[in-house]
């Protein structure tokens, strides 16, 4: 039971953080906290490869970490930064595909806020999430924040399907998937 009490408050407390990333997409193109780089790149010799998960395929990193897209993104331009990009960090652009991984889709890259470049595929500018401490989750897939949601990348470049339904800030039930 302890660990449920800890688990709900873990969640309800990144909840409340990743709400912050809603507020990104109308804030100006000068405005990112800190100025920092979030993901270093990948180092060379590995790359962007796939794993299969309990939901399906999808990308990561080298270390195994999910790759997702945001919603409210657009080909040219990532709504995520400040806070935003501190529970999202973006994929540096630069990343290659680790050897042997064949995939359909197209790499490109976007220049953000700050001035850095974020990988993106498909035209889908391409993030982590800092929930995700292990190869192979997908604790991100579904979350739906006040900006958008966020969905794990796959081969194809569609969304994962939803991972389990994610709190909202109103708790209506519907059953729908809310797009």
């Amino acid at each position: 039971m302890r660990n449920r009490w800890l688990a709900a408050a873990g969640l309800a407390a990144a909840t409340v953080a990743l709400a912050a990333c809603g507020s990104s997409a109308a804030s100006s193109a000068s405005g990112s906290g800190g100025g920092s780089t979030a993901t270093p790149a990948i180092a060379s010799g590995a790359g962007i490869k796939t794993v299969s998960t309990s939901k399906g395929t999808v990308l990561t990193n080298s270390a195994g970490h999910t790759l997702y897209w945001f919603v409210i993104d657009t080909p040219t331009k990532s709504n995520c930064s400040g806070t935003c990009a501190t529970f999202w960090p973006p994929v540096a652009a630069g990343t290659k595909v680790a050897s042997g991984v064949t995939l359909s889709g197209k790499f490109g890259s976007i220049t953000r806020s700050d001035g850095s470049k974020q990988l993106t595929y498909d035209g889908h500018p391409l993030y982590t999430f800092k929930q995700d401490t292990a190869a192979g989750q997908i604790n991100g897939n579904g979350i739906n924040t006040s900006g958008g949601l966020w969905w794990a990348v796959t081969p194809s470049g569609s969304k994962l399907a939803a991972s389990k339904p994610k709190p909202t800030s109103s708790s209506g039930g519907g059953g729908g998937y809310g797009y």
